[in-house]
Formats: structure tokens, C-alpha cells, sequence
């Protein structure tokens, strides 16, 4: 018999899985029976076509969306068995659209991060301060600390509600299109961050991106969906195949190693859908 995730050493669970999930909104399923493994210490990159359930996968990995049927686990626990509180400080979130109160100023909202930390007898400390600096530095926003986040463009909002994020301090973080709103050269710098905070400080990233060589390039574990299931998950090398782009986003191509990187290169051909 396969050895199921229960079966196995509490100490060899993955800190976030889930199982059984049916996700709806309303009257709608998005996704029946799925399960998703986020391997510790890694750099999972959630893709698919549109409407295919990456977001609301996300949000219930996050305990934003209550599902129908099945179970989040975190830490070895249902993740709705925690306060709102305690997932905060194990479970880091950049949601996909945000909305700052009226009149914060970009110090303000980065300082919200540190609210999971704060306790009756613990409260602002030196600590906090430092946090929420380097967590600005970290984003490229230090610079815009006074300004109001209203007055803001679409990029500089998301690159502050990254920097929130960071400043949380979680060892999980979960992240639903980062790059939206970016440029190209600030994308870059949003993906090349996320892969610092994977391979230099240990943490475990879950992101949904729509660009597929993005995806490839970062990533160290893939889950592939399509219409609200799980086709493939592996590395970027097992999933990005030619036979799997077709089928998962119906889209003829050509597949080579990236020159800069090594990792997995889409190059759709041209003028051709699949049937």
C-alpha cells in the first residue's frame, strides 16, 4: 500500500499540504478531491491556464477560502484550528489585490506586517523598526517611506505590499502574482528577492505566476492545474515539456534549455494554436 501523507513521521510531514479539497464560491466548484504537497524549503510555483483554480487554491492554502470539503494542513494541524493571529506568524501572504486604508503612508502599511508579533506586553520594539527598514530596502521602497500609498503607481503599491509581507518574518510565504503591475526589469527584481529569501534564508515560497519561462527559470517544484485539477507537479525539468504546454495550455512549442539559466525555455510556434 502507498504510504499516504499520515502514514509517515509527524517529523517527515510537509509543514503545508492539503487533501480532499472542494473549493466553490457560491454555487460554483472550482476544484473537487485535490491535493497538493508544498515540499518544505521550497520554491513552488503554482501555473495554468486562466480560471484554472491557482488563486483559489492559494487561498485556501492560506485559510482566506473555508473549503467545501477536505483539509489545509499546517504544521501538523488544521490550519482553521489556529487564530487568525497565530497563522499570521507561521504564514506570510501577498494576496492578489490589496486595498490600504485611505491616508497610510508606505512606512505605516510595511509596519502592519509586525502585528502578528505584537503582544499585551510586547509592543513596538528596536526589532520592529529594523524589520520594517530592511524589509523597504529589501523591495526598493525605502525611499518612498513617507509617501502616501494612494499616491502611489500600480508597481510601487505592489512592490509595498510585498515589503509587508517580508516584514511578517514568516519561514511560509505565499505569494499570488507578484510581478502584477511590474515592469520587466522590476519583475526581475521581485523574482530574483523571492529566490534570496528560498536559497539564502531557508524560507519556503508558494507563488502563482501566468508566465510560464518566469516560472521555470525560479522555481524549484512546479504544480501545473488545469479546470481545477493537478496534471503535473515535479521540478521545473519534469514539468515543462513540451507535451505537457499542449496539453495544459494548449499551446504548440518548442521546449530548449535557457542560455543564461539552463532551466526549461517555451518558445510557442508561430501562428498555431492546438485543436
Amino acid at each position: 500500500m502507498a504510504q499516504t501523507i499520515e502514514d509517515a513521521p509527524a517529523r517527515t510531514r510537509p509543514r503545508l499540504h492539503a487533501e480532499e479539497l472542494t473549493l466553490a464560491y457560491d454555487g460554483r466548484t472550482v476544484a473537487e478531491s485535490l491535493g497538493v504537497v508544498i515540499p518544505d524549503k521550497s520554491f513552488t510555483v503554482i501555473v495554468g491556464p486562466n480560471a484554472c483554480g491557482k488563486t483559489t487554491l492559494l487561498r485556501a492554502l492560506s485559510r482566506m477560502l473555508k473549503p467545501r470539503k477536505g483539509s489545509v494542513f499546517l504544521d501538523g494541524e488544521v490550519i482553521s484550528s489556529y487564530g487568525a493571529k497565530e497563522v499570521a506568524r507561521r504564514l506570510g501572504l501577498l494576496p492578489q489585490s490589496s486595498v490600504a486604508p485611505d491616508g497610510i503612508t508606505v512606512a505605516d502599511l510595511v509596519s502592519r506586517g509586525r502585528y502578528p508579533h505584537q503582544k499585551l506586553l510586547r509592543q513596538w520594539s528596536r526589532e520592529d523598526a529594523s524589520v520594517v527598514t530592511e524589509s523597504m530596502r529589501a523591495t526598493g521602497v525605502a525611499d518612498l517611506a513617507e509617501r502616501l500609498v494612494d499616491e502611489l503607481s500600480g508597481g510601487q503599491r505592489q512592490r509595498v505590499w510585498m515589503a509587508m509581507a517580508l516584514a511578517q518574518q514568516t519561514e511560509l510565504l505565499l505569494l499570488d502574482e507578484p510581478t502584477t503591475y511590474l515592469d520587466i526589469a522590476h519583475q526581475m527584481d521581485i523574482l530574483d528577492l523571492c529566490a534570496d529569501l528560498h536559497a539564502n534564508q531557508g524560507r519556503t515560497l508558494v507563488a502563482v505566476l501566468h508566465d510560464l519561462n518566469h516560472a521555470a527559470r525560479y522555481a524549484t517544484h512546479l504544480i501545473a492545474m488545469r479546470g481545477g485539477e493537478v496534471l503535473a507537479t515535479g521540478t521545473p525539468a519534469e514539468v515543462v515539456t513540451e507535451e505537457n504546454v499542449a496539453r495544459i495550455f494548449e499551446l504548440p512549442c518548442r521546449v530548449m534549455d535557457c542560455p543564461e539559466t539552463g532551466t526549461p525555455l517555451v518558445i510557442p510556434k508561430a501562428g498555431r494554436r492546438a485543436a
